[in-house]
This record gives structure tokens, sequence and C-alpha cells, in this order.
């Protein structure tokens, strides 16, 4: 059987996310009224959104197999703290830390992209919403396509929505230091 899985295959479409998002950028710092901070804070958004994706959704392994449909979970876990095991790949700390930190880039980007506009104060909680969405999304795909060897669990939600929320504060300080609304017209 054929898969399609492995850190390497992650590594590669991270990095191939990663260069579409440059071009991305590049096209939208052309857009007149558009400052190169919120050009660069869009695409670093799409990527990171692309990065959290590949990371939670491609297996681990390319040899997964097959997982029967009456051996899949009938629902996610909803104990707080899950069986997250320790550890990931080429970092240490646990599952939980890993999870909150996949957010922290989406959240800040999404602040220093959203304060180029005055509507600011509404696309930024709309995106947070739109971040956890992104996260239950992630945790039923997991739940449903059980080929890909992962697991559905309410405590990644709460992780990733922590990740976003942190991120958000860090992106109010960098647009202040950035200032991105600088070139509106």
């Amino acid at each position: 059987m054929f898969g399609v899985g492995g850190y390497e295959v992650i590594a590669a479409a991270a990095l191939g996310a990663g260069m579409l998002a440059a071009l991305l950028a590049l096209v939208l710092r052309r857009v007149p009224g558009w400052p190169t901070v919120t050009a660069w804070a869009v695409a670093g958004l799409l990527w990171s959104l692309a990065v959290i994706a590949l990371v939670t959704l491609i297996p681990t392994s390319s040899d997964v197999g097959v997982v029967r449909a009456d051996l899949r979970p009938e629902g996610c876990s909803f104990d707080l703290g899950g069986p997250a095991p320790d550890g990931f790949w080429i970092f240490s700390g646990t599952q939980r830390l890993l999870n909150t930190v996949a957010f922290l880039p989406a959240g800040a980007l999404l602040v220093v992209a959203a304060s180029r506009w005055r509507a600011a104060w509404v696309l930024v909680p709309a995106g947070l919403l739109g971040l956890a969405a992104y996260s239950v999304g992630i945790e039923w795909v997991q739940l449903e396509l059980a080929r890909i060897d992962r697991r559905c669990d309410v405590t990644d939600v709460v992780d990733n929505v922590t990740g976003a929320v942190v991120g958000a504060v860090i992106g109010l300080v960098l647009a202040m230091i950035l200032r991105p609304w600088r070139g509106r017209t």
C-alpha cells in the first residue's frame, strides 16, 4: 500500500507553502496603500495556517496502514489534559505545549495584519473565533478520517485557542512597534 506521510513530507510541504506565501507577500506589497508589514503579515498568517494543517493532518508515518471503521473512535476525548504523549519528533516538551505554540504565530500575525484597517477591533475578535473554528475543524477531520492515525481531543482545541489568544497579545505589542497602519489612504 502506498501512503503519504512522514516528517519529510510535512517539512517539504511546509517549505513549498512558505515559498507560495512569500510570493503572495511580494504581490501584496505592490497593492497601493498596503504597507510591506501588512503584506508580509497576511502572507505569514496564511503560511502559519497551512503549516498547522500539515502538522496536524498528515500522518507522521507513511505506513499507517488501514484503520478499520469498527476500530476507530466514536467521538472525541473530553478528558481535559488528554492522553497527550511527551515530546514530538524534534521538540522537547509536552504535546500540550506544542499545540499552544503552533497557534501563537497565527494569533500574532492576525493582529498585525488586521491592525492595518480601522475595523481591526472587529476583525481581530472575528479572526480569533475563526482560529478557534479552524482548530475544531482540524479535530473533526482527525475524528472522521481514521486513516490519518490522529486522535480527536478537546484538550487540543483548548491549547490551540490559548496559543492564538497569547499570540494576539504578542501581536498587539508587535503592531505598536511595526505600526502597519502607516500608509493608510
